[in-house]
């Protein structure tokens, strides 16, 4: 049967939104451990995170109780990263941060340069140990007792070519 534009339905069906879960580690205020997988995309105003364990059960925790989510590459291996702070100024554009955690143990890294960012319940961190199991660590307000910020990586903003250009062209007749 071939279909013509009169019968063929053109209606725009509502698309549910790919989900993608991230292996997780994350970490509670108690310093307990839970693996599983996590949807990122739900961590910017989510007050429950849920969590598929990976015997595939699902599991509610509340963010107030989270010290930080882990997001790892392998869920057997460690996932607190060696090195706490960069030896020297980082490469990566953002904003070079120290974090004081409520139990006092610091952490440094980066995070986006975006106003918009500290509107969410937490941050977003790159760590200073690429090598390590961890990708980058979600460290919700509620579990921070101080941001210090150490510096603005990142280059500075040139001004367009054309303002540029028309600056350096020489005036005629004394203008």
């Amino acid at each position: 049967m071939v279909s013509s534009p009169e019968t063929e339905d053109f209606s725009l069906k509502p698309r549910t939104p790919a989900t993608t879960h991230k292996k997780v580690v994350i970490e509670l205020l108690d310093r307990k451990a839970i693996r599983g997988f996590l949807n990122p995309s739900r961590l910017a105003h989510a007050e429950v995170l849920e969590l598929l364990t990976p015997d595939g059960e699902r599991e509610e925790i509340e963010l107030a109780k989270v010290r930080a989510i882990y997001f790892v590459r392998d869920l057997k291996e460690e996932f607190e990263p060696e090195r706490k702070s960069f030896l020297s100024r980082p490469k990566l554009d953002g904003l070079w941060v120290k974090l004081r955690f409520l139990d006092e143990q610091v952490l440094e890294g980066v995070i986006p340069n975006d106003l918009l960012t500290f509107l969410d319940n937490g941050l977003h961190l790159t760590t200073p140990d690429f090598n390590s199991n961890t990708d980058r660590i979600y460290v919700p307000r509620s579990a921070l007792a101080e941001l210090t910020v150490l510096g603005v990586v990142g280059i500075a903003r040139r001004k367009p070519a054309a303002a540029a250009a028309a600056a350096a062209q020489p005036r005629l007749f004394n203008e």
